[in-house]
């Protein structure tokens, strides 16, 4: 079970960092603070998924350690997302809305992928696996909303308050799933005690 675990949790780490860049890339030259919000938390995802790849081989203490380091970094997406959306009140211009759009597709198909992959593996090792499980769902829910947020940016309301009320939300669910990460990694940590 902990080979097929890590060569998944591999798979999903080099798609996560492999979109990152693609993200990353469209999200500057865009403007857009929901896609580079997106972006950061590929890159989390990714981090979490190769810290998961090391720690299976660890004890059940280390591994309810790297849980509560996985909490933490779970919080990087919605620190980006603050300083991305402060630079967007001071010059509000919407994103291309396609762009948008496309690219939240993109990821939505990334995300769903690698939800399907740790689908089968979300309470097979407690907080780090969950952690992997909730993220790329998490994730996969944003990406819906980044292309909502085109669509409507395209369609209805040509501003850039789609793009950020969709940041908030991604901001919002990586904040609750850090929290449930936290809560799984200290029972472990108190279990293996």
């Amino acid at each position: 079970m902990d080979s097929a675990i890590r060569r998944v949790v591999l798979i999903v780490a080099l798609a996560n960092l492999a979109y990152f860049g693609i993200e990353f890339t469209v999200a500057l030259r865009i403007g857009s603070v929901s896609l580079l919000a997106d972006s950061a938390d590929f890159f989390e995802d990714a981090s979490v998924n190769l810290l998961i790849f090391v720690a299976m081989a660890w004890s059940a203490k280390n591994r309810a350690r790297a849980g509560i380091a996985m909490s933490i970094i779970l919080l990087v997406p919605a620190i980006a997302f603050l300083w991305t959306a402060w630079q967007k009140f001071e010059a509000p211009v919407p994103p291309e809305p396609l762009a948008l759009s496309l690219t939240g597709l993109g990821a939505l198909v990334v995300n769903l992928s690698c939800a399907y992959l740790l689908a089968a593996f979300r309470v097979a090792r407690g907080s780090l696996t969950r952690a992997a499980f909730l993220s790329a769902r998490n994730d996969a829910i944003a990406n819906i909303g980044i292309i909502a947020a085109g669509a409507v940016t395209l369609f209805l309301w040509r501003s850039p308050w789609p793009d950020l009320i969709v940041g908030f939300g991604i901001a919002w669910m990586n904040l609750d799933a850090a929290k449930e990460v936290w809560s799984a990694a200290r029972e472990e940590h108190e279990a293996a005690a």
